[in-house]
């Protein structure tokens, strides 16, 4: 991490940006490094600038906040900002840092900036990814109308589903349009473990290992579910495991 929070404001209402840019001059800790007024323009602003924190409209004529997040490589720690409080529950079930309803009063944007930073103190630790995501790293995940920050370290594993990927976090889980080949490119190979052709397991959500008849193993996970390890994926698993 930076010693400066660099924050992208995305707003359709140029008065609303001009606000937002106003209240962050005043903090010394903090860079506002871009402005967009629409989805294009953000999702591009978010590929080029990286910044650290997101002050994101949740309703635009070209979107919504939701969309601007989908399918990005890497997610960045988003605050919504918006005359809309009726999305608030939405946006929290992302797991967003935080929602403020306009107009935004300084001691509510301080208080979500200092959240931010915080996060960012405690992620300044992990190595780049370099191309692939580390367990810090959240991504966001989108199913319909329902979506979620998901950090990297959350998710259980992820299975075949048809010509698409199933992926286990929590205690949810959502289909992705993605194949599970692409995702574990992405994913951080001394965290997950390809079981067998159609699953792939996070090793820290293993809870037990059981030899199976056909010498495999059989793992039991932190939520109870069990995933058959084949046998030719068997010596693999002893060898990251030390079994």
């Amino acid at each position: 991490m930076s010693a400066m929070l660099r924050v992208l404001i995305v707003d359709d209402a140029r008065l609303a940006r001009q606000e937002l840019r106003t209240l962050l001059s005043a903090l010394p800790w903090v860079q506002c490094v871009g402005e967009a007024d629409d989805v294009p323009a953000a999702r591009e602003a978010i590929a080029t600038l990286a910044p650290d924190l997101v002050l994101l409209d949740v309703q635009m004529p070209s979107g919504s906040g939701f969309d601007v997040l989908d399918g990005l490589e890497t997610v960045p720690a988003v605050v919504f900002v918006t005359a809309y409080d009726t999305y608030a529950v939405r946006a929290f079930q992302t797991n967003a840092l935080d929602y403020l309803v306009k107009p935004v009063e300084a001691p509510r944007l301080l208080e979500a900036l200092e959240r931010a930073r915080q996060r960012e103190v405690a992620s300044a630790g992990a190595p780049e990814s370099r191309g692939t995501l580390d367990g810090q790293d959240q991504v966001f995940v989108r199913e319909g109308d329902r979506c979620w920050f998901v950090a990297v370290s959350e998710i259980r594993r992820l299975v075949v589903d048809g010509n698409y990927t199933r992926l286990w976090f929590r205690d949810q889980n959502a289909l992705l349009t993605r194949s599970l080949s692409a995702l574990e490119a992405r994913l951080p190979q001394d965290l997950f473990f390809r079981a067998n052709r159609n699953t792939l397991v996070n090793l820290r959500r293993i809870r037990g290992v059981t030899p199976s008849i056909a010498d495999g193993y059989d793992l039991s996970l932190d939520d109870g579910s069990e995933v058959e390890v084949s046998r030719r994926q068997a010596r693999e698993l002893r060898e990251r495991m030390a079994l």
